[in-house]
Order: structure tokens, then sequence, then C-alpha cells
């Protein structure tokens, strides 16, 4: 339970320079009086900034600060908590946060957000909303329990059953799930690999087995193909040559051709000579009476008897000359036979020459056969022992996978425990039945006879005892107030029962000037009056003097110079 025992403030809003004192649990109950403006609500956004950084009303950071002094605004407050003593100091210009346990500054090390963080999770263990919740009732600011979203209510039930540690924890595992899904994506990235590895060894060791299976008669089936090609090659070498010794028995003769075939041209060409000069011959005798040489006449008998004789030479000088153009042709026809028979030849001696090399070539080859015979297998039991190596690894791959895997299925289980529908709605749905009795409880002792229930999403269902629905919007504004005050007592005693956001403060603002007629407010101040001895109420009104008999103690609130101050009884 946290026990405030004194607020201070100075510069703070129309507060002036001088501190502004309120001791909290001096008495039981405190009315605080002022008029409009006179800053008797300065109290609320006082002790909210001073533990929240935020002001109770809606009012900027800024504007706290005392308009006319403009600096040095600061707000203290003291509790305890447990034998443990806190104080908390937070100003503005100059910026301050100070946290105190037992006199001792707490290390401040960490950034602002995450010492105020502290402060709320650590120690006061509720935060801003809770807080208004179960301290504060009243002013027009004030958002009421049934009017906050579903998940605003949640989060105010899970402070009050003291449950939020549940949603910490799984904000927490939440990042943790993130990072074993990456893990287990990692894990199967790495299986995988390990398994291919594993997969393409294997793979070579068949393949090399099957190659030691089949290397050697793969040499030997190569070795004979070579030796039967080579003996194909040399029996074919054989007959070319001997090929080529029967047309050079064609072609011996080839030069004496080639010689008697000029001579029969040489012979031919003299034959022509000749003929022509007896076809002049026969021509000069028939068309010439006279001798050339002595200009005589030429007998008609001797004339004829020359020409008779040049034609006979004409006649067998032109057979003689067929005779021996058909030997020049016969002769040429020859040559150009032997010639042919030297081109094959040339061919035929090409050939002896490709299959020379080509039987060399499958030599060389058969004897590099005849070394890899002789030359040892692959190394099977070297890739053996990295098959073996890469098997360990998958193994221990698949171990730490199925590690991670398990991890991964104990935190979806846990998961499903801290989600709202896990633990928590468990807890709460224990709870219902306790905050329904004691909201119906306080209901019905400021004489609003209806049945008030929360489900377990935190919606309300209100029925009259003629079982009429109706919703907290349908009421009116005094009805109301009487469901916002039976919650509000509802949640202390909740908070009581679970030592969680329990505190002796209790804060009324202007809830005695609204709505509530004399006979509700009469049972208001039952209520109030049957509280907790460690309670220690504050009702802020400006109803004046008809409520002054019913506190132990009054504080005034009044302007002076501009500058709000308190003023007690014993001041007046």
């Amino acid at each position: 339970m946290i026990v405030f025992e004194e607020i201070k403030w100075k510069n703070f809003l129309s507060t002036g320079n001088s501190f502004t004192e309120v001791k909290i649990d001096d008495a039981p109950s405190h009315l605080i009086l002022g008029s409009n403006g006179a800053g008797k609500s300065t109290l609320l956004d006082a002790l909210c900034f001073v533990l929240f950084n935020k002001p109770f009303r809606k009012i900027i950071r800024r504007q706290l600060i005392n308009s006319i002094n403009e600096r040095e605004c600061l707000v203290e407050i003291k509790f305890f908590i447990g034998s443990v003593k806190y104080k908390v100091i937070r100003g503005i210009k100059p910026n301050v946060f100070e946290i105190y346990r037992n006199g001792q500054l707490l290390d401040q090390d960490a950034a602002n957000k995450d010492y105020q963080t502290y402060l709320e999770k650590s120690i006061l263990k509720f935060n801003f909303k809770s807080f208004t919740q179960v301290v504060i009732l009243g002013s027009s600011t004030f958002v009421p329990f049934m009017q906050l979203t579903a998940p605003n209510r949640r989060e105010v039930i899970e402070d009050l059953l003291d449950i939020q540690i549940f949603s910490r924890m799984n904000l927490l595992l939440k990042d943790r799930v993130k990072d074993v899904k990456d893990t287990q994506k990692e894990c199967e990235h790495l299986m995988q690999i390990a398994e291919q590895q594993v997969a393409m060894q294997t793979n070579t060791i068949n393949n090399m087995e099957k190659m030691n299976d089949d290397y050697m008669k793969r040499l030997h089936d190569q070795f004979d193909e070579n030796e039967k090609r080579v003996a194909e090659l040399q029996e074919e070498v054989k007959n070319k040559k001997k090929l080529i010794e029967e047309y050079g028995l064609k072609v011996n003769n080839m030069p004496d051709n080639q010689k008697l075939h000029e001579e029969l041209r040489d012979m031919r060409a003299k034959i022509k000579s000749n003929l022509k000069r007896a076809q002049k011959e026969v021509a000069f005798y028939k068309s010439n009476d006279e001798c050339p040489t002595c200009t005589q006449n030429l007998p008609a008998k001797l004339k004829k008897k020359n020409v008779a004789a040049a034609e006979e030479k004409v006649e067998k000088m032109t057979s003689g000359l067929d005779d021996i153009t058909v030997k020049i042709n016969d002769c040429f026809q020859t040559i150009k036979q032997q010639k042919e028979t030297c081109d094959r030849i040339t061919a035929i001696q090409t050939e002896i020459l490709s299959h020379q090399r080509e039987t060399e070539s499958l030599l060389i080859k058969s004897q590099k056969i005849l070394t890899d015979t002789q030359a040892e297998a692959p190394d099977v039991m070297k890739e053996k022992t990295k098959l073996s190596e890469f098997v360990k690894n998958q193994v221990k791959t698949a171990n730490d996978c199925a590690k991670v895997n398990h991890e991964a299925d104990n935190l979806k289980t846990v998961s499903s425990l801290l989600r709202d529908g896990g633990i928590k709605s468990r807890i709460i749905a224990k709870f219902i039945p306790i905050i329904n009795q004691r909201i119906n409880k306080y209901l019905q002792s400021m004489d609003f006879f209806v049945n008030f229930t929360l489900d377990e999403e935190f919606n309300e269902i209100i029925k009259s005892r003629f079982r009429d629905e109706f919703s907290y919007a349908s009421f009116s504004e005094g009805e109301k107030q009487k469901i916002d005050l039976s919650l509000l007592f509802t949640w202390r005693d909740i908070a009581k029962m679970k030592n969680s956001a329990a505190t002796n403060l209790l804060i009324l603002d202007e809830v005695f000037d609204s709505s509530l007629d004399s006979a509700s407010t009469e049972e208001l101040f039952k209520i109030l009056r049957g509280l907790d001895s460690k309670t220690n109420f504050f009702v802020i009104s400006h109803k004046g003097d008809i409520l002054l008999d019913k506190f132990d103690t009054t504080l005034r609130f009044e302007k002076v110079n501009d500058f709000s101050k308190v003023v007690t009884d014993d001041d007046t």
C-alpha cells in the first residue's frame, strides 16, 4: 500500500515562489474550499504532474509554470511503501526529475522516459489512468471508467489485479518469438545445406564406386578398339602401296611417250610444209605454160608429166599427214591416261600418310591406356570420410533445429497463456463476481437499486428490478455519478485485496457540488466515514460552510496579489 504523506509545490500554475504544502496523512478527512480560480484544484494537477509528468487537467506543459515568475516550477511529494520512504521531485525551468529512496537519490543513468517507466512499474505499480480511477473522482476533465474504451478498461482492471506483468511478459515474449522464428528460418536453411551436402557426397561416392567397376573395362575396350583400328589401317596402307606399284608399271614409259609425241608433232609440221610446196607446184603447172627459169614454152607432154608427178606427191603427203595425226592423238591419249594415273598415285600416297599419322596417334593412346590401367583407382575411402563428417554435421544441425522447434512450441504455449484470453482472463473471471457484488453493494447504499454487472470484456449490463435493460448513457447525471462513485470505491476495495494500486489517498473533486441530491450526499458521507481508517480523503468543493462540520480539517485557497495560497482554519 502506498501511503502519501505530504505534497508541496511552488511557481506551479497560479502558485508563487513560496511552497504551498498539503499534509495528506495528518487527518482522515480534508475539505478544500475556494472560489473559482482560487487554485483549489491545483492539488490534482500537482499530484499527477509530480508522479506522471502530466497534469490532471488538460493543460499544456509550458502553461504549468507560473506566468509571473516564469521559472523554478517545482513539485515535491513524499510517500511510504511499507517501511521504505520515497520522495519524488519534478520541475520545469530547470527540468528536474529525481527519485529518492530512504534519502538516497536513485541512479539516473537511464533516459528520463525509462526513469519514468521505472517509477510507474517498479515503485508505484500503476499508471496515470489507473491512478485516476482509484484515487480521483470528479472534475470536468475526469473520464470515468464507464466512458473509457474497452482496451483502457482492461488496462485499469489489469493494474488493479496486478496482472499487467503478464502483458509486459507477453511483449517481451513477442520479441523472443520473433528471434526464435528467425532462428527457425536459419535452421531450415542450414538443414537444407546439410542435406544437400550429404546427398551430393553420397552421389559422388556412388559414381566413384560405379566408375571403379567400369573403369578397367572401358580402358580395355578402348585399347581393343585402337588395336583393331591400327590393324585395319596397316592393312589399308599395305594394299595402297601394292596399288601404287601396279600404277607405277603403267607410267614407267611416260617420258618416252612424251618424247615420241613431240617428235610426231615435229614430223607433222614438216609434212604440212612440204604439202604446201607440192600444192603450189601443182597449181603452178596447171596455170602456167612457160618455164619460170628460162621463159621457154613448156611442152604439153612435159607439163602433164610434171602435174601428175606433183599431184602424186600431194596425195602421198596428205595420206602420210592423216596417219601421223592419228598417231599423235593416240600418243596424247596415252600420256593423258598416264597423268591421271600419277594423280591417283599422289592421292593414294596422301591417304597412306594420313593412315600412318592416325596409326601413330592410336599407338600413343594405347600406350596411355596401358599406363592408366596401372594407376590407382579413385580414392573412395577418402570421400567416405568426408561423407561421415557431413552426416555428423547433419545430425548436429537436426538436433539444434529440434531444440529451436521445441523452444518455439514452448513459446507458443506460453504465448497462448499470456494473451488476453489466457491466464489474465482466468484471473479476471474469478474477480468479476466480486467486482459486480461490490458495485451493487455501493449502489444500494446510495439508494440506487439496479442490477449492475460487468462481463469479462468489461461491458456493462444494467437491469432494473423489473428486468428492463439500461445503458450507462441512459441515466441522469446524478445516477451516473452514483455509478462512478460505486466503481471508484469498488476499485479501491479490489486494490486493497490485491495490494496493487492500494493507497491512503482519495480525492473527490466537486462531487458534492454537482448532481447528487441531499439524500445521496448523506449516503456518500456514510460510505466515506466507513472507509478504512488508513484512508485520507480530500473533498474539493465550493459549497462552503455547509460542509465544514463534516471534515477534520479545512484548507481554503485564496488569490492574493494574483498568487494562490492556502489558509487553514488556524489562520482564520
